[in-house]
């Protein structure tokens, strides 16, 4: 958002970010033939620390805000807000701090037509209304929108809680883009001349029908501000498996009411893609940001070509990801585990969440082997910046005896020295092969960085539920945007 967006470009904001819900999502995938895979795919974590950059944003924040023209008391006051928080609250102001920084940076992006509607918990929405009405100003509130759904009750001396809020605010409430909604109007009865009642009877819109008595058509009543719309059932085909899923239908008004056909409408946490779904259907333009590669890589792109049949490439780009040794480089100087994350998925692998007893086990390549009920798997290392030694081939080659796997890979960023991959080479050989399916594999073997990105791969039978349409990114677009 600070370095390859163009300030007041976007037409509409839409975003459904953690909830401070004090939780570790994860997604299960299964295989092309519907087992589950053994272990669990850490989607994201919603668990807040007031750790030093957060502290730091905090004490930063009366010149995060004057460098973006937030002065006054509304400054003093969320500044004070922050830091008074930070003693009594500190994981909610950590939540609010790490919030605030970005909401400063998506107002910027937006035209003085832009709506922004933030998805959130009630839990944090009367906090999140503070901060945003000093960012945005009060007088551009314009809704706190109720999502009511039904959902398996929990046990719980209160009522049960099936909402979630939208705050919807406006750069410029006098000149933001809307489209009037309507709702169907409920059966009733009607007053009629000389006391007579009439059915108000509604066609399959939710028109009235035109009638002596009824006048003319009626769109319905103003939609409301609150929506009764279900959650995904487990069953359905819209869901994906991606923890914390919206419906389309939700994100459908939304982006009807508040943006035009050609517009564009931006989504800083997308997830799974909902909002991109959504604004495609509805002819708009989209740019879609996430911080996890798998949300990306396993839940949007296979979402993109499946129920949208779009293309990469053709129908929309993908930026953000290491294409070189020197990006893979930059990946993990800024974020070794995003890097790790990378290094697994360019692989087939699924990242593990469960580490195993010498944290030695990155990840997990999962395949199908005659005879076995469960699937495999190869075991995987990464090696960041630092030098790689024997002693590292050497801890792979124990946990082929210590762990449930067939065969273990280690990827490192820097390539060995001659001498150093020849001792590589000649440690590996000695772990032996394994046969699968009348054919050898190296139980242990080695790549680079380098190599993965010139289309090397692991020698192991076919992974398990990949397709072709799984690649890695941070940053779809769509539309010339």
């Amino acid at each position: 958002m600070r370095e390859r967006m163009e300030p007041a470009s976007v037409d509409l904001v839409y975003l459904d970010p953690p909830f401070n819900s004090k939780r570790d999502y994860n997604a299960i995938y299964k295989d092309e033939t519907g087992r589950p895979l053994p272990d669990q795919v850490e989607a994201y974590t919603d668990t807040w620390m007031p750790d030093a950059d957060r502290m730091r944003t905090i004490r930063n924040l009366p010149i995060l805000l004057r460098e973006h023209n937030i002065n006054g008391h509304g400054a003093d006051l969320l500044a004070g807000f922050l830091r008074a928080l930070a003693h009594t609250q500190p994981d909610m102001a950590a939540y609010l701090a790490y919030m605030t920084e970005r909401l400063i940076w998506i107002k910027r992006l937006m035209k003085p037509t832009a709506a922004i509607y933030y998805h959130c918990a009630p839990t944090a929405s009367h906090y999140l209304k503070v901060v945003m009405d000093v960012l945005f100003g009060a007088n551009n509130f314009l809704n706190e929108i109720i999502w009511s759904y039904r959902r398996w009750p929990a046990k719980s001396k209160s009522f049960q809680r099936m909402h979630d809020v939208i705050l919807r605010y406006a750069v410029d409430a006098k000149s933001i883009t809307w489209n009037q909604l309507f709702e169907p109007l409920a059966e009733s009865t009607l007053k009629a001349d000389g006391g007579k009642k009439i059915l108000n009877v509604l066609d399959e819109s939710g028109r009235r029908r035109r009638g002596k008595k009824t006048g003319e058509d009626s769109p319905g009543a103003p939609m409301r501000d609150v929506w009764n719309i279900g959650i995904i059932a487990p069953t359905a085909k819209e869901r994906l498996g991606y923890p914390t899923q919206k419906p389309v239908k939700l994100l459908d008004p939304i982006v009807r009411a508040s943006s035009n056909p050609g517009d564009l409408v931006f989504d800083p946490f997308c997830g799974c893609a909902t909002t991109i779904e959504a604004a495609e259907n509805l002819g708009r333009r989209w740019i879609g940001i996430d911080i996890t590669i798998h949300a990306v890589k396993r839940v949007a792109r296979r979402r993109l070509l499946d129920r949208l049949h779009l293309v990469q490439g053709q129908d929309y780009v993908i930026e953000g990801v290491p294409q070189n040794w020197e990006g893979a480089y930059e990946l993990w100087r800024q974020d070794p585990y995003q890097f790790q994350k990378w290094c697994v998925e360019q692989v087939e692998g699924f990242v593990n969440v469960k580490k195993s007893a010498d944290e030695g086990i990155d990840g997990r390549v999962y395949f199908d082997m005659p005879g076995e009920k469960i699937l495999q798997s190869m075991a995987l290392e990464v090696k960041g910046g630092e030098n790689v030694s024997i002693n590292h081939v050497r801890a792979l080659n124990a946990v082929l005896k210590y762990e449930n796997v067939q065969m273990a890979g280690l990827i490192t960023l820097n390539a060995p020295g001659s001498q150093q991959a020849k001792n590589f080479q000649q440690t590996m050989a000695l772990a032996g092969y394994v046969k699968i399916g009348g054919r050898e594999f190296p139980r242990l073997q080695f790549l680079t960085v380098d190599e993965i990105l010139g289309g090397k791969s692991f020698n192991m039978p076919k992974p398990a539920g990949r397709t072709e349409s799984d690649y890695d990114s941070d940053l779809f677009s769509h539309g010339n945007a």
